[in-house]
């Protein structure tokens, strides 16, 4: 294993990049697979790994492209890994973890649900006497969050977020080390009271207006000068095993090189002095087992999109009806509570963007649900079993991009075709990703509609499940991972926005409209509220 360390040494200095590391493992695995005979007989203390480490996406998750990454960059430092994949019970992780007697646990999320999930964990680690690191990280995940909610529920040991990749190594080889250890937990101890202090001594005078001003403020649109577009049909369209060289054109890959740690824009990026190198190969690699992907019809993509008549009813709510016009559900929006912009005072909700009642116009709001991850489990677990990480993570990655690919030529199609209001649009794949088009597809989670438990109406209405294999977790994350949902609005000023902060008053009012208390509201909307909880 003596090459493995070679390689983390590199990547460590600065010498290596995260997809070479990854490549380099999978070359590095094969041969220890086939020498294995040879390894066993001639093992020796020095063989020792430098820790275990346990590593796990939380309950109702389902994403684990980094996860995974780190987990092969450990590897490559000599660490034993002990994955136990995704949407993994709190319990079962400290259960393997007292049964495998790890060093370190290290948990993983995407979607803010999963903030909850680790302060959970967090919280049950000092309740059961463990006193071992707890790492933290994963895209919603931040120092903050874990300086504020997560550490101050794990006293006995370090609870540290690790912000990427490049740093699990530093993290865990401190972390882990006699001599650095301890002053290692003390400094970071020291900076998250520092940043809970900070947080504690902000001005108690808030940006935020209350509700009623906030509604009193909202976006006014001239309804008496606007005719809502009528779609080509209503109900529900299923598009399932959709052609995927149809999506290669659409596909941005600009997050694909940030998912490898590999800062820059596409194409640019190619041509950076420091990354560009490293960057080229990892396209071309990636382009080669994308063509092999659609040229052997390995992953599959299913989706389905609807229109339904629908007005504005209340400040933030929208009804959507069926073609007699009797309600089949109402979507609950989030208004901005925060004003940011003085030269533009009006505080947003999507609810805004559809024809009130009493404008006496029969509007329409759309959604869609798309996956291009059918098979891609199955795909990775072969190339996992066959030590190709490489390609197992690619194939994640790669399915990633052409879900968000199938949602963005999906929306054109919308736009010129389906709902047909801009049916002369011509854009090239530069200004779609720019969003130079008319129109805007927000998800639910996200932040013009941070509520995920949104999601739940959403896939009742395009009977999302049934129709395209699409999943919810109880946490309302989507599996397969590779899965885009969202909603469809039409008119000429809708844009997407960032709600910002909410108040107790908004949370209250949005829990009674949705049957909710407001602790379950609150739990589902804690990254975006304006208090503590």
């Amino acid at each position: 294993m003596d090459g493995m360390n070679v390689v983390g040494t590199l990547f460590g200095d600065g010498k290596m990049f995260l997809p070479q590391v990854v490549k380099s493992a999978r070359v590095m695995k094969q041969a220890v697979a086939y020498l294995q005979p040879y390894i066993e007989a001639e093992k020796d203390e020095a063989s020792k790994p430098n820790g275990r480490v346990l590593m796990a996406t939380v309950k109702g998750d389902v994403h684990d492209i980094g996860k995974n990454i780190v987990g092969v960059v450990l590897g490559c430092n000599n660490y034993e890994v002990i994955d136990l994949g995704v949407m993994v019970a709190p319990e079962k992780i400290l259960e393997t973890a007292r049964a495998e007697n790890v060093d370190v646990i290290g948990l993983s999320g995407l979607i803010t649900p999963s903030l909850d999930e680790m302060v959970h964990l967090a919280r049950e680690m000092q309740r059961e006497d463990f006193h071992i690191p707890l790492l933290i990280g994963g895209a919603t995940t931040s120092k903050a969050h874990t300086a504020v909610k997560i550490e101050p529920q794990y006293q006995n040991g370090p609870a540290v977020y690790v912000a990427d990749a490049s740093r699990a190594v530093g993290v865990v080889s401190a972390l882990l080390s006699e001599e650095q250890k301890y002053k290692f937990h003390e400094n970071t101890r020291e900076e998250y009271a520092k940043i809970r202090e900070r947080r504690a001594g902000r001005s108690t005078k808030r940006s935020v207006v209350s509700y009623d001003a906030a509604t009193q403020a909202a976006l006014e649109l001239d309804w008496s000068a606007y005719q809502p577009p009528v779609p080509q049909f209503t109900g529900t369209k299923v598009l399932n095993d959709y052609p995927l060289d149809t999506l290669l054109p659409y596909i941005d890959w600009t997050p694909f090189f940030i998912s490898w740690d590999l800062a820059g824009k596409y194409p640019a990026i190619l041509e950076d002095k420091v990354v560009g190198e490293a960057a080229t190969t990892l396209l071309n690699d990636a382009m080669a087992l994308l063509n092999k992907i659609v040229d052997e019809k390995l992953l599959q993509a299913n989706g389905v999109l609807g229109f339904w008549p629908a007005n504005r009813i209340a400040a933030d709510d929208i009804e959507v009806y069926d073609d007699e016009g009797t309600p089949l559900a109402t979507l609950h929006h989030i208004r901005q509570q925060m004003q940011k912009n003085p030269s533009d005072p009006a505080l947003r909700s999507l609810a805004d963007f559809i024809a009130p009642t009493e404008s006496g116009l029969t509007d329409y709001v759309g959604g869609f649900a798309v996956t291009a991850g059918i098979g891609a489990e199955a795909l990775a677990n072969q190339y996992e079993a066959a030590g190709d990480d490489y390609s197992a993570i690619m194939v994640k990655a790669l399915a990633d991009r052409l879900a968000e690919a199938f949602a963005e030529h999906l929306h054109e199609r919308v736009r010129r075709e389906f709902w047909g209001y801009a049916a002369d649009e011509q854009l090239d794949n530069d200004a779609l990703i720019r969003e130079k088009y008319r129109g805007i597809r927000p998800a639910p989670g996200y932040p013009a509609c941070p509520d995920h438990t949104e999601k739940a109406t959403l896939f009742s209405l395009l009977d999302a499940t049934h129709n395209t294999g699409i999943e919810l977790t109880e946490h309302f994350a989507m599996f397969p991972a590779a899965a885009v949902s969202g909603w469809y609005f039409a008119h000429p000023e809708s844009r997407y926005f960032n709600t910002g902060k909410i108040s107790r008053d908004q949370v209250a009012s949005l829990a009674k409209r949705k049957g909710m208390t407001n602790a379950e509201m609150e739990r589902w909307l804690q990254s975006i509220l304006d208090y503590d909880i």
